[in-house]
């Protein structure tokens, strides 16, 4: 998870903090030197942390710290309101153009994930905004672009525009009539990158701007290659003036430097986020919250927002009564499943819990496998299997077990956990447990 080391050694200095009572400039003093060294290793840039450390140790200095009954709490406070001024202070949202259509042009070096996140970037902007995207393959350099274009846009039933190896810049101005004459009002323009900066590439990239005027020029940065990425910002930002930035990789690197360090060197705002492989797993840039999830204090807005998305509240509304009734059924339990599978890896959603809940939770993942013979198997009985698990005879577990390429203790091992999930229900329905999946005593629960 990004800023997993950060988050650590933060945590560690402001425990020590909190042992101290009241503070002394010395303890403030050792304190910022720690972060400077947190932050240095999470690979943030010199500057940027030098600027950093300065503005909250000025702050933290204060009379109103150091006569504080609770000083540890309010550097916590001033740290966490630097952290979020750093990154952008507020959520940039896409420029979106009041002419009727959007033109946005993808930019950055060769494995940023120009390709795919430019295919996730029109996937969200379909769903929240109602748009009608076209992706346009601009990249004839690199072996298969087109293809990965084409294959991600068929997976999201997203149009794909490709002149083959043509001009970038006349692909670019056929796919806006293109997109005139078929009504699609949101373009993205995937650009070619390269491995290292060149004025051949900038060259061209400058061509595509001048000939699309593009609403956004958005740098997209693999936020694993740290310093490179903050040194690629500056150099396109100079060449193109780019008006955001799109941070991918964010799932995969546990120091997370870049996110920190992008928006300061090149005064441009962080719009998005990569949050993982899978096509769906892009969200918008909210510094406020990145900021809690770096000092430990969790994201429970995007935790809630991710509940929602997936949420439908007929069929909750439906399953709620069905507790009151002890009527849980398989098909009920099958379509949980569905339901947590929209929501990320339990590790994603351990990244959003503040503190110790999300550290019992770190590192937890979703046995795939498991879950895909579970789904199997239910999808191999008959609708009155589902509705009705009491009917499931030795010979009607042969029969699912052979229709689902597994065994029948694999079918025995589902319906003993359907059993628990059950009684678990109908022990929440009665109010009887204490807490939350039974106050500790889970026996349980979901096969992953």
């Amino acid at each position: 998870m990004a800023f997993e080391s950060l988050s650590d050694k933060l945590s560690n200095v402001f425990k020590k903090l909190r042992g101290k009572g009241r503070l002394s400039e010395a303890d403030i003093k050792e304190a910022m030197r720690e972060v400077r060294m947190a932050l240095l290793e999470a690979d943030v840039s010199y500057k940027v942390v030098r600027d950093f450390v300065k503005q909250v140790s000025e702050r933290a200095v204060g009379t109103d710290v150091l006569e504080s009954l609770t000083p540890a709490q309010m550097v916590i406070k001033i740290v966490n309101e630097e952290l979020i001024k750093l990154m952008g202070s507020t959520t940039t949202r896409l420029n979106i153009s009041s002419k009727g259509m959007t033109v946005v042009m993808l930019v950055g070096l060769q494995g940023a994930g120009k390709t795919t996140n430019g295919a996730k970037l029109a996937a969200l902007m379909r769903k929240q905004n109602g748009k009608r995207p076209l992706l346009v393959a601009c990249d004839i350099y690199r072996p298969a672009a087109i293809k990965q274009l084409e294959t991600v846009g068929k997976q999201l039933d997203i149009p794909v525009f490709q002149m083959g190896t043509e001009d970038p810049v006349n692909i670019a101005k056929a796919a806006i009539a293109h997109a005139k004459k078929h009504g699609n009002d949101l373009v993205i323009l995937d650009t070619a990158g390269r491995l290292h900066i060149d004025e051949q590439l900038m060259e061209e990239l400058r061509r595509v701007k001048a000939e699309t005027q593009p609403d956004e020029i958005l740098l997209v940065v693999d936020a694993m290659t740290g310093q490179d990425a903050v040194n690629a910002a500056a150099a396109f930002d100079e060449a193109l003036g780019i008006t955001g930035v799109m941070l991918t990789k964010l799932d995969g690197d546990a120091r997370g430097g870049a996110a920190l360090s992008v928006r300061a060197v090149t005064g441009k705002p962080i719009k998005f986020c990569g949050t993982g492989e899978k096509l769906d797993a892009i969200e918008p840039f909210h510094p406020d919250r990145m900021a809690s999830r770096i000092l430990g204090m969790g994201d429970v807005l995007t935790l809630i927002e991710k509940a929602e998305q997936s949420f439908d509240e007929k069929k909750a509304r439906e399953l709620a009564d069905k507790m009151r009734r002890n009527a849980f059924t398989l098909q009920d339990y099958y379509d949980q499943l569905q339901q947590l599978k929209t929501m990320g890896g339990l590790g994603d959603i351990a990244g959003m819990l503040p503190g110790n809940m999300g550290k019992a939770m770190a590192g937890a993942k979703i046995d795939e496998k498991q879950m895909a013979r579970t789904e199997a198997i239910i999808l191999s009985m008959t609708q009155k299997e589902r509705n009705d698990p009491s009917v499931i005879n030795s010979s009607r577990k042969k029969r699912i077990a052979a229709g689902s390429g597994t065994e029948v203790v694999d079918v025995n091992r589902l319906l003993k956990q359907y059993e628990m999930m059950r009684d678990l229900t109908r022990q929440m329905s009665k109010g009887k447990l204490p807490g939350f999946m039974g106050g500790g005593r889970r026996r349980g629960g979901f096969p992953f």
